[in-house]
C-alpha cells in the first residue's frame, strides 16, 4: 500500500528484506537480553491482577500518613486537592504504566525501547524499587517483633515493670496505672505528706501530653522527699529502649539486636516464600494479602465506634476548613501523597502489568485501582480518628496533639490505644497481621520489579533459575538490611527515607510522561492501545499525558526542591557526612538518565542529523503478542510537517479516514 495523508501504512519491501529485518530484530533482542522467546507467563486469571496492584498501592501512607495529612491540612476540604491529582494526574500516569507493561510484555528495564535515548528512566525504576524495598523490609521485621510480642499475657509496651523501663515511665495499661497511683497514694500517706506539703500527685488515667508519643507530659509521682516525673509512655520506652535499643545518633552505631536480625530474617524469608514461584506463587498469595486488610478494617472501624470520644475524632478527620486550601503547602502535600501512594515510576505497576494477557481490560484494572487507593485512604481516616478520638477523650488532650504520622503512628500510639481496650491481645494481633499484609502486597511490586528486571536482562540463563535468583537477591537484601538492626537503625532507616524517592520520583514522572508523550507521540501509543483494546486514548487523556500531568510533577518537582529541609528524627540533627549520604541517595536514582543518554548519542555513528533521527526511531518495541510481530514491524510511520502538525498530531490525533486498516484488519 502507498501511504497516504501521514497515515500509519504498510511499507512495501520485499519478502527477503522483511525476513532480514526479522532476523536483525531478533539479534537485537537477544544481545539486550529481553528475549521474548522465553515465556514469562502471565496471571492465572484477570482478578489475580487487579489484587496484586491494589495490594501493591494500598500500603502503609494509606493507613497512616494519609488521615495525619488529611488532618493537618484542612481536614475534609484536602479532599478537593487529593481527589483533583489523583484524577488529572495519577490515573493518567498509572493507565500509561499499565498500557506500557501490557503491550511490550517486558520489565521497566526494557520498555523503554520505545524511546531509546531515555532508557535510563528503567534503570531508575529499578534503583528505586531496589532502593525502597532494602529499607522497606525493617518496617516489616519491626511489626513481627511486635506481632511475636503480642501473644503475650501482659502486652510489654503497657507496663513500666520492664528491664528496659526507666523511673519517667508511665503505664498505657489501666489496671497498671491504677496500682501505680495506689501505691502512690500508700507512699504519701506513710510520708505525712497528704496534705499537700509536698508536689501533689497528677497521675491521671491517660497522658497528660501526646498520647501518640507520650514525652510532653508533666505526671509527677512523689516518692518520699522526691518527685519523679512520669512523662514518657511505657508504649514508646518499649519502641525505642526494646525495640530499637536507639542511640543517640547515627554516629553511635553500636551492635545488631539479635532479636531485630532473627525478625529481618522472618520478614525476607516470608518474602521468598510468596515469591518462591514468581508471579504464580504471588497470584494466590494476593486473595490473602490484598483482601484481609479490609477486613480488619471494617472490624476496626465498627471496634473503633464503640469507643468513648471516636465521633469527636471522625468529625474533627471529615470537618473541612476551606481557608486552609489558600496555602500552597496544602496542595504540594497532596501532590505528592497521591503519587507516592500509587506508586508509579517505582516500576512496580510496569512489571505486574507485564504479565498481563495482551487483551487484559487495562483500563478497568486502572481505575479499579486508583480508586481503591483514594477510597482506602478515606476510609482509613475514619478507623484511624475513631482511635484518635478514643485518646483524646482519655487523656483529656487536643486531638491535633494526640495525632502523629510515620512510625510514631503504627509503633506508640496505635499499641498505646489498644494497650488500653477490653481483650487487648486480640486487638493487638490483628492489628500487627493487618500492618503485615499491607506491607508485604507493596513489597511484591517493589521486589519482583527489581528480580524481574534482572531476569529479563539474562533471559536464556535466569528464567528457568527464577526461584534461585529470588532467593539469592532475598539473601543479598538481608544482609545489607542488617544496618537497620544496630542501635542506629533507626537514624540510617529515617535518612534513607527521607531523601531515596521523593526528588526522583517526580522527576522520573515527569520524564516517563514526555517519553511517551512526545517522544515516542501519544498518537503513535494510542495505535498501540488500538491493538491491544480495540480502542485508542481519548483527546482529554492525551492532553493529561503531553500536558497537564508533565507541567504538574514539574511544579511539585521545583516545590520540594526550593522548601529543602535537611533530613531530621525528633530533635536530632545529622551530622554533615550524613546529610551528604542522603543527598547521594537522591542523585544516583536519577544518574543513569543522563549516563544512557550520552552513551546512546555518542555509540551512534552518523552526523548529528542521522543520529538524532535513528535515535528517535524505537528500538525493537514491538507488542507482546508475538503473532502480530511481523504485521507491526510493518508499519511505517510518516514524519508529521513541521512541530505544530506533530504536535497536533500527539493532542487530537489523526483523522479516523487517515488509516487504511482498521485495528481488526491489522491483528489479521
Amino acid at each position: 500500500m502507498k501511504p497516504e495523508n501521514g497515515a500509519l501504512v504498510w511499507d512495501e519491501k520485499s519478502d527477503e528484506d522483511r525476513e532480514h529485518d526479522r532476523e536483525e530484530s531478533l539479534e537485537t533482542s537477544t544481545s539486550t537480553g529481553s528475549e521474548e522467546s522465553l515465556e514469562r507467563g502471565t496471571w492465572g486469571h484477570p482478578f489475580e491482577f487487579i489484587l496484586a496492584i491494589v495490594g501493591y498501592s494500598v500500603a502503609f501512607g494509606n493507613l497512616m500518613r494519609f488521615p495525619y495529612l488529611c488532618m493537618r491540612n484542612g481536614g475534609g476540604a484536602f479532599l478537593i486537592p487529593f481527589f483533583l491529582f489523583l484524577i488529572s494526574c495519577a490515573f493518567p500516569l498509572y493507565y500509561l504504566e499499565v498500557c506500557l507493561g501490557q503491550f511490550s510484555g517486558s520489565s521497566p528495564l526494557f520498555v523503554w525501547r520505545l524511546a531509546p535515548l531515555l532508557r535510563g528512566i528503567g534503570l531508575l525504576m529499578i534503583l528505586i524499587s531496589g532502593i525502597v524495598s532494602w529499607y522497606y523490609n525493617a518496617i516489616l521485621a519491626w511489626v513481627l517483633y511486635y506481632l511475636f510480642n503480642s501473644f503475650r499475657s501482659t502486652l510489654p509496651w503497657s507496663t513500666c515493670d520492664n528491664p528496659w523501663n526507666t523511673p519517667a515511665c508511665r503505664p498505657s495499661d489501666p489496671d497498671a496505672l491504677r496500682k501505680l497511683e495506689e501505691q502512690a497514694s500508700m507512699l504519701l500517706s506513710l510520708s505525712g505528706l497528704q496534705n499537700g506539703t509536698a508536689l501533689n500527685t497528677t497521675l491521671t488515667s491517660g497522658y497528660n501530653g501526646s498520647l501518640t508519643s507520650g514525652y510532653n507530659g508533666t505526671s509527677l509521682l512523689a516518692l518520699g522527699n522526691e518527685s519523679v516525673s512520669r512523662n514518657i509512655s511505657s508504649a514508646k520506652e518499649f519502641w525505642q529502649n526494646n525495640v530499637l535499643v536507639m542511640s543517640s545518633g547515627i554516629e553511635e552505631t553500636g551492635s545488631v539486636q539479635w532479636h531485630l536480625v532473627l525478625s529481618l530474617f522472618g520478614a525476607w524469608f516470608l518474602v521468598f516464600l510468596c515469591l518462591i514461584k514468581g508471579i504464580k506463587s504471588v497470584g494466590k498469595v494476593v486473595y490473602v494479602t490484598a483482601l484481609l486488610p479490609y477486613v480488619l478494617l471494617l472490624v476496626f472501624l465498627v471496634r473503633g465506634l464503640t469507643l468513648p470520644g471516636a465521633f469527636l475524632g471522625i468529625r474533627y478527620f471529615v470537618t473541612p476548613d476551606f481557608e486552609r486550601l489558600k496555602d500552597s503547602q496544602v496542595w504540594l502535600e497532596a501532590a505528592v501523597q497521591v503519587f507516592y501512594s500509587l506508586g508509579p515510576t517505582w516500576g512496580g505497576v510496569i512489571t505486574m502489568a507485564s504479565f498481563n494477557k495482551f487483551t487484559n481490560n487495562g483500563l478497568r484494572d486502572s481505575i479499579i485501582a486508583c480508586l481503591a487507593d483514594g477510597l482506602t485512604s478515606f476510609f482509613a481516616g475514619f478507623v484511624v480518628f475513631s482511635v484518635i478520638g478514643y485518646m483524646a477523650h482519655t487523656s483529656g488532650q487536643p486531638i491535633d496533639e494526640v495525632a502523629t504520622a510515620g512510625p510514631g503512628m503504627m509503633f506508640i500510639a496505635y499499641p498505646e490505644a489498644i494497650s488500653q481496650m477490653p481483650l487487648p491481645q486480640l486487638w493487638a494481633v490483628l492489628f500487627f497481621i493487618m500492618m503485615i499484609t499491607v506491607g508485604l502486597d507493596t513489597q511484591f511490586g517493589m521486589f519482583e520489579t527489581l528480580a524481574s528486571g534482572i531476569v529479563d536482562a539474562f533471559p536464556r540463563t535466569l528464567r528457568k533459575r527464577k526461584t534461585l535468583v529470588t532467593a539469592a537477591l532475598c539473601t543479598v537484601m538481608f544482609l545489607l538490611g542488617l544496618v537497620f538492626t544496630t542501635r542506629s537503625g533507626i537514624y540510617i532507616y529515617n535518612l534513607v527515607d527521607w531523601y531515596s524517592s521523593g526528588y526522583c520520583m517526580c522527576l522520573g514522572a515527569a520524564l516517563e510522561l514526555l517519553a511517551v508523550g512526545w517522544y515516542y507521540g501519544a498518537d503513535r501509543f494510542s495505535e498501540d492501545m488500538r491493538l491491544m483494546f480495540g480502542y485508542g486514548a481519548p483527546v482529554l487523556l492525551r492532553v493529561c499525558w503531553c500536558i497537564v500531568a508533565p507541567l504538574v510533577l514539574l511544579v511539585v518537582f521545583l516545590m520540594i526542591a526550593v522548601g529543602y529541609k535537611e533530613v531530621t528524627y525528633e530533635h536530632y540533627r545529622y551530622p554533615a557526612y550524613a546529610v551528604a549520604i542522603g543527598n547521594l541517595l537522591a542523585v544516583v536514582p536519577v544518574m543513569p538518565i543522563p549516563i544512557c543518554f550520552v552513551y546512546g548519542w555518542v555509540t551512534v555513528k552518523g552526523s548529528l542529523s542521522q543520529r538524532f533521527a535513528q535515535l528517535m526511531k524505537p528500538l525493537g518495541w514491538r507488542p507482546s503478542d508475538r503473532k502480530l510481530w511481523e504485521s507491526y514491524e510493518q508499519r511505517e510511520v510518516l514524519p508529521s510537517e513541521g512541530p505544530l502538525d506533530y504536535a497536533r498530531t500527539c493532542l487530537v490525533g489523526r483523522r479516523r479516514t487517515d488509516y487504511q486498516l482498521t485495528a481488526v484488519e491489522f491483528r489479521h
